[in-house]
């Protein structure tokens, strides 16, 4: 069961980055990151990865000011708080294998 649900969470990243979509597959990758993010959009994935209960109206309407449509970042919300939930998800894999004297460990 590890191994399949390790799978399905692949396949969620995959998905969100890579299907289809309004946004590109370089902005959902940068969004999925939080790297490289163009300053329009910068304040809007940087709180929705990092602090995502202050997120406001007005940061969604600077970004939407960029020119992208709601289609768009909504896409990019979604990969911006999936890339983070899989860092943290990642990270806590890491540290399970770690105090369990596992090594690093691709399971869960």
């Amino acid at each position: 069961m590890p191994d399949e649900k390790r799978a399905l969470h692949r396949a969620l990243e995959e998905r969100v980055v890579r299907g289809e979509g309004k946004s590109t597959v370089e902005s959902r990758t940068q969004a999925f990151a939080n790297e490289g993010v163009p300053a329009a959009l910068g304040v809007l994935i940087d709180k929705v990865a990092d602090r995502p209960a202050q997120v406001t109206d007005s940061d969604l309407q600077a970004a939407k000011a960029s020119g992208l449509s709601e289609d768009e970042l909504f896409e990019l919300v979604v990969c911006a708080a999936v890339g983070k939930s899989t860092r943290l998800y990642d990270a806590g894999l890491a540290a399970l294998a770690e105090a369990t004297g596992e090594g690093t460990s691709d399971a869960s």
